[in-house]
């Protein structure tokens, strides 16, 4: 029998169609009205308000019983899929920050492989975390707010050239980042976990480690946060880190919420202490409507989606088609899971 792919997400004709095209000899089951509608290019969750029939959901099963390979996952039965997809190898799933969610759906106790969309959201992060450096040094509200009120009054402004950021996290984004900061005329200090030896090459002034944090706060005018949500990452950045930050320095978070103390973070953000932060994620996703960050004239909020952008499955597919060619000549994937 021919390997069966099942594609458990939105994903637009073209894409399906070029999948067909490129492996003959794979059967692809693709049927839209058996999956969550998207709200916009990218949306791999869907409409939280969509529900199969009990027609649809039995043929749904059915579909799942029979493949080897999953383009994504329906979240809704994440936990099933052992049961559900007995013959089931490999996921490629359409985000990078995977790991808990695999986890609390007891994925990693099982043998299918999984591969995360690590680099995928490079370019729209870096490019993000650059419009929140420049949405705080350039003190965009305060333009705004003289444009909505009809106020021509002239003003001297910050340089964003010759700051110092330290990037959390040098995987694909952490790297672009650096290397889109650097072009602009920022210092950067990379921080991951293993030592870097050629901090050049990953487009750093200077590489560090975790345990040193608290050493390089003091001497940057922004954290960037871009690295997993672990035991040993969780609550990162609190209190004590806040407090070694430069007066007026800025946040930056694209990783997790859980990253963050959150009620530290407001406290900062309350008394001036911190200039502002950019929050792409949060702590309890959506943010709640009573919570102080809302209101908070120096913060940025972005819903949890500076990562999509409109070419976002494109190359979700070209990263699908590598890993499928990859598969089927035995090789290794590429972003293969490590938990």
């Amino acid at each position: 029998m021919p390997l069966m792919i099942t594609i458990a997400s939105y994903l637009e004709p073209e894409h399906v169609a070029r999948i067909r095209r490129e492996f003959p000899d794979v059967h692809v089951s693709y049927d839209p009205a058996l999956l969550a509608p998207p709200r916009f290019a990218g949306d791999h969750t869907g409409r939280p308000d969509f529900r199969r029939t009990p027609e649809q959901e039995a043929r749904f099963r059915a579909i799942l019983a029979e493949a080897d390979v999953h383009y994504d996952f329906d979240r809704t039965l994440a936990a099933e899929l052992p049961t559900l997809a007995p013959k089931l190898r490999w996921i490629q799933a359409t985000s990078s920050g995977i790991g808990p969610f695999v986890q609390k759906a007891g994925l990693d106790a099982t043998d299918i492989i999984i591969t995360n969309a690590a680099g995928i959201h490079a370019v729209p992060l870096a490019e993000h975390t650059l419009l929140s450096l420049l949405y705080f040094v350039k003190d965009v509200p305060a333009r705004l707010g003289d444009q909505r009120a009809h106020v021509w009054e002239r003003f001297s402004g910050r340089e964003l050239r010759g700051m110092t950021i330290a990037v959390v996290g040098l995987g694909a984004v952490g790297r672009e980042i650096a290397r889109l900061c650097r072009a602009v005329g920022l210092r950067v200090i990379g921080v991951r976990r293993t030592p870097v030896d050629d901090p050049e090459a990953l487009h750093l002034d200077e590489a560090t480690t975790p345990d040193a944090l608290h050493e390089v706060l003091p001497r940057v005018d922004a954290v960037v946060l871009i690295c997993p949500h672990t035991p040993e990452t969780e609550g990162m950045m609190g209190a004590a880190e806040f407090a070694r930050m430069r007066r007026g320095s800025l946040l930056v978070n694209i990783g997790r919420g859980a990253l963050v103390d959150e009620d530290a973070l407001i406290a900062a953000l309350r008394s001036g202490h911190l200039g502002g932060a950019a929050l792409d994620v949060a702590s309890v996703e959506p943010l709640p409507e009573g919570n102080a960050l809302w209101d908070l004239p120096n913060v940025f909020i972005t819903a949890h989606s500076a990562s999509t952008v409109d070419k976002e499955n494109d190359r979700l597919t070209d990263l699908f088609c590598e890993n499928l060619r990859r598969f089927l000549a035995n090789e290794p994937l590429v972003n293969v899971l490590r938990l």
